[in-house]
């Protein structure tokens, strides 16, 4: 007899329909699995069968075919195992094959029955939404992650026998339920940090332009030497950075999921990411890689920060892949099964040292040679430092500033300040895409970025000494956005685009020539 289930897969961070048919015939015994498959979807087979005997389903000797379509896809992974079950019991009459119809099932199987959990669960639910299917069976440990989706039901099971039983008797099946505006309640106790700006003395002009950074979600670079609190700062920017929408945690929490880093039972992930991959990552890592493509790093940061601490010390064809993402806040990798997108919209917070013993210009400390300044200095391009919005030098901490006993900012206060900013953001491109400052593009920037007078004037002086390229112009005029409504302004004055101009990277040439 003839029966088919449907299930699902992953392609990039977005699901599609697998259609799992299976046919109980006359015949050699035995058990055939088609479809352009990888290693561990055929061993479903030896998973299935054993899964079954245990569970008191014995296989029959007959000849049992199995067809994944459409076969021109492969099909990776070990969630098929339980619509494989579904179908072969459905083919054997063993539970009603009207009752496989309009739903979802996934899932991995032990060898005793228990159904084990898999990753990407949140896309494949949102996929059985698509399709306008009712119910999603899925691993217990995964049921909460695809519950939060509201207009489809998700039914958990932790053994094969509660799959068979809901499948006789769908009435039965009880649905997992998650109030996803509870979570959301109370989001901001959750995301207090222990790590606070008032633990770090001195340094106000780099927790200023901190402040602004997190303000407009806008790269920010510090240079300085060591121990003069970059890292402390760049640790402490999560803490004023705004809350997650929904829209932003479903996106989040769906890359995780399919990277198989969302813990077990988790719903959904209520803290931008926080990113720090070493110095030692290849670019593969950053960008997302293998044979079928899975999520970087610039996707698992995604909404939140990439923080590239000894930004330098990278290898050049790492910091490189930086340069699509930092601007169309996605990337594309081709492989030969297929291009694969992945969201990358990230705010880009990155340390180093003036060179590499981290004290240049101090002679009297720094003993490398200029050419070994200058080829330190010359690992950054000037097309990656032109996507740098804020470049500040942080200065070494005075004896006077640690031993300062009034303590500094606190986070909350900041992150008061930065709140307000990201409301007249919110407000103001209310109906588009964009929710921060640095999201703009160009010609959102002409639109709700619009300069006086007197600002055109200043900036077209900058733009003329300073040798801008078109691509640091707009990035001058959104900082400088970003700095109005933080003073509560709605126009951009010369004030602003002082202080933006001011924390423009310098130019590469100079800067190594200088060196």
């Amino acid at each position: 007899m003839f029966c088919k289930v449907l299930s699902a897969a992953i392609g990039g961070v977005e699901g599609y329909p697998v259609r799992v048919e299976a046919d109980v015939s006359e015949g050699m015994p035995v058990f055939l699995m088609v479809g352009y498959l990888s290693s561990e979807v055929r061993e479903a087979a030896d998973r299935v069968r054993t899964a079954l005997r245990n569970t008191g389903y014995p296989l029959p000797p007959k000849r049992i075919t199995v067809n994944l379509a459409p076969a021109s896809i492969r099909k990776e992974g070990s969630r098929f195992d339980l619509a494989v079950a579904a179908a072969v019991l459905g083919s054997m009459e063993k539970i009603p094959a009207k009752n496989l119809e309009g739903l979802m099932i996934v899932g991995e199987l032990s060898l005793s029955g228990q159904v084990l959990g898999v990753s990407g669960v949140l896309a494949l639910v949102e996929t059985a939404k698509a399709l306008g299917l009712h119910r999603c069976i899925v691993p217990a440990v995964n049921a909460r992650e695809g519950a939060v989706f509201q207009d489809i039901e998700v039914v958990g099971v932790s053994k094969l026998e509660e799959l068979i039983k809901i499948l006789q008797h769908p009435e039965q099946a009880e649905k997992t339920v998650v109030d996803v505006e509870a979570l959301f309640t109370g989001q901001g106790e959750r995301n207090v940090s222990q790590e606070d700006f008032a633990q770090i003395h001195g340094q106000a002009g780099v927790k200023r332009a901190a402040e602004i950074a997190a303000a407009g979600m806008h790269n920010f670079l510090m240079i300085g030497p060591p121990g003069s609190g970059k890292t402390m700062i760049a640790r402490r920017i999560p803490g004023i950075l705004p809350h997650l929408s929904l829209e932003e945690s479903l996106e989040i929490t769906k890359i995780y999921s399919i990277a198989g880093l969302l813990p077990e039972r988790e719903s959904l992930l209520l803290r931008r990411p926080f990113r720090s991959p070493h110095h030692t990552t290849t670019a593969e890592a950053l960008a997302g890689g293998g044979r079928v493509p899975g999520p970087g790093e610039v996707s698992l940061s995604s909404k939140g920060i990439l923080f590239l601490d000894e930004l330098p010390e990278f290898r050049r064809t790492a910091l490189e892949i930086l340069r699509q993402p930092l601007e169309e806040k996605r990337i594309c990798i081709s492989r030969t099964a297929g291009t694969y997108t992945f969201p990358a919209d990230f705010m880009l917070v990155a340390a180093m040292n003036p060179c590499s013993c981290g004290y240049y210009p101090d002679r009297n400390r720094c003993k490398c040679a200029q050419q070994d300044v200058v080829r330190y200095l010359g690992k950054l391009s000037q097309p990656l430092l032109d996507r740098i919005d804020i470049c500040v030098n942080v200065s070494p901490v005075s004896y006077e500033d640690l031993q300062e006993q009034k303590e500094g900012e606190s986070t909350a206060e900041i992150r008061a300040r930065v709140e307000r900013a990201h409301e007249l953001q919110k407000e103001r491109y209310r109906g588009l895409k964009v929710r921060f400052n640095a999201q703009l593009g160009a010609g959102d920037t002409e639109t709700y970025c619009g300069l006086g007078k007197k600002e055109k004037v200043l900036l077209g002086d900058a733009f003329d000494a300073l040798n801008l390229s078109a691509r640091a112009y707009h990035r001058i005029v959104r900082v400088a956005r970003t700095i109005a409504d933080l003073e509560g302004k709605e126009k951009i004055e010369e004030g602003h685009i002082l202080e933006a101009l001011g924390y423009r990277p310098p130019d590469r040439n100079l800067w190594m020539k200088g060196a």
